[in-house]
């Protein structure tokens, strides 16, 4: 990106990326030597559903998380997946599969998820949620 293209500001993490810029002709113009590297060096290709050209006030959607100009908040089928987990742990739970260290375990961890983001509301509603099991919030 930065010695081949000359790109200034991206953020790579293992196979994702973002570019950021000002003009839409000249993200538009990155995207065939991008694909073109991808390609004969790594043997990897752009999904064509997950390249967008977006303005920074509608978000950039990377890693889980839409990230805004002042804040970041979890991504709407993130949320809804941790919540559906959530479920499935306390169901297991009850049942006897996992035991509640498992599963403070499995809170703790979405936890430090909302933790990097504005998660706050989010994290609260996890809390109240489970508050009937004792955990070490």
């Amino acid at each position: 990106m930065n010695h081949e293209l000359k790109v200034k500001k991206y953020a790579r993490y293992t196979d994702d990326f973002v570019i950021i810029a000002q003009d839409p002709v000249y993200l538009n113009s990155l995207i065939g030597p991008i694909q073109e590297f991808l390609n004969t060096k790594l043997k990897l290709a752009l999904h064509p559903r997950k390249v967008t050209i977006r303005k920074h006030s509608q978000g950039i959607d990377f890693l889980g998380y839409v990230i805004l100009p002042h804040y970041q908040i979890l991504r709407a089928r993130t949320r809804k997946r941790m919540w559906r987990k959530m479920r499935s742990k306390m169901a297991e739970l009850e049942e006897g599969r996992i035991n509640q260290k498992t599963f403070n375990a499995c809170v703790q961890s979405y936890l430090g998820v909302l933790s990097h983001g504005s998660g706050f509301n989010l994290s609260q509603q996890l809390k109240n949620e489970f508050s009937s099991l004792k955990f070490d919030f």
